[in-house]
C-alpha cells in the first residue's frame, strides 16, 4: 500500500445538487404554508402561535442546511473534517463503523462509534455527532458515503 502524509484527503463526501435543492425547496415551502394557513385561515390564538412558530423552524433549519450543505466532507489519516476547517471526529477517537440497513444513521450514510464523548453538533444534511456517535450521511450520494466508510473500516482494521 502506498504511504500517504496526515494532510491528504483520502475521500470527499458532498451533497448532491439535487436532493439540495429538493430537500431546501422543501422545507422552505412547508415553512410558508404552514405561516400562510396561520394567517389566511386562522384557528384559535394558540395554535396559530404554534403553526407560526413550526413554519419559522422550517424556515430557519432549511436555511441552516443551506449554509451546511456548501460544505463538502474530508477524511485524511488523522481526521474526518468538513471543508470550512472544522474537525468533525479524530480518526484515533473511533471505535467501530455501522453501516448495516437497521443502524441509527443518516439516509445513504454511515454511524461512527467513539471511544470519548464529543461535544453535540448539527450540519443539517451532512453529518450530527451526538455523546458517543457521529452519523455522517443525509443529502449524500451513497457511492461516496460507501467509499468513505470503507476507508475507515480498513483504517480500523490496520489499527487493531
Amino acid at each position: 500500500m502506498q504511504e500517504t502524509s496526515d494532510t491528504e484527503i483520502l475521500a470527499t463526501v458532498a451533497a448532491s445538487n439535487g436532493r439540495r435543492f429538493l430537500g431546501i425547496g422543501l422545507l422552505a415551502f412547508l415553512g410558508v404554508l404552514v405561516i400562510y394557513v396561520a394567517i389566511v385561515a386562522p384557528p384559535s390564538f394558540g395554535w396559530q402561535l404554534f403553526l407560526i412558530a413550526i413554519g419559522a423552524s422550517s424556515l430557519m433549519i432549511a436555511d441552516a442546511m443551506r449554509r451546511s450543505t456548501v460544505h463538502r466532507l474530508e477524511l485524511t489519516k488523522t481526521e474526518l473534517r468538513d471543508s470550512g476547517g472544522l474537525t468533525i471526529v479524530e480518526v484515533d477517537n473511533i471505535v467501530s463503523i455501522d453501516r448495516g440497513a437497521f443502524a441509527f444513521k443518516p439516509s445513504n450514510g454511515f454511524l461512527l462509534r467513539l471511544q470519548e464523548p464529543v461535544e453535540r453538533k448539527w450540519r443539517p444534511g451532512l453529518w450530527w455527532r451526538f455523546g458517543r456517535r457521529v452519523g455522517v450521511g443525509g443529502m449524500t450520494p451513497g457511492r461516496q458515503t460507501k467509499y468513505m466508510s470503507e476507508i475507515i473500516a480498513v483504517m480500523l482494521a490496520e489499527r487493531s
